[in-house]
């Protein structure tokens, strides 16, 4: 079967690198959102595009570069803070990962890879908010996880 191909929208609900930036504290070498390609009401697509430039490869291993799982779940929580943060009673705070549930790896990651991380609202309540995420490669499933995190201000 081949998967259908990724294709990017434009418009309102797309933010670019620098947008991304201006909601998340995070920069290079742990930003990984290099764009955000889709909004719903409760839900939130991010993208990152997998280079063998990143400086985890160097170790992470030598002669067969995999991306490791737990900077898939970081991807996870940023895609997830974005989705928070975007909102008009956020603007301001920042994220903070509480936990990790039902985390799963499926498949490695590999440079070259365009890394789509979806994450789905599943409650909110006061400055707490949890999340289901997955990542793919190519429309299939890499890594999953439900998530929880507290929002404060700066």
């Amino acid at each position: 079967m081949v998967p259908a191909p990724i294709t990017i929208p434009d418009g309102e609900s797309v933010l670019d690198v620098n947008e991304v930036m201006r909601i998340l504290p995070h920069r290079y070498p742990f930003l990984m959102v290099d764009r955000v390609i889709d909004f719903g009401e409760n839900s939130c697509t991010g993208l990152k595009n997998v280079s063998i430039n990143e400086p985890y490869f160097q170790g992470h291993f030598p002669g067969h570069p995999i991306m490791p799982g737990v900077l898939q779940l970081e991807g996870m929580a940023q895609v997830s803070s974005i989705l928070m943060l975007r909102k008009p009673e956020n603007l301001g705070k920042i994220g903070y990962f509480l936990s990790a549930d039902n985390v799963k790896w499926r498949k490695p990651v590999m440079p070259g890879d365009t890394l789509i991380t979806e994450a789905t609202t599943t409650k909110v309540r006061g400055n707490i908010g949890q999340t289901s995420c997955r990542c793919l490669v190519n429309g299939e499933v890499v890594s999953e996880a439900d998530l929880k995190f507290a929002l404060f201000d700066r």
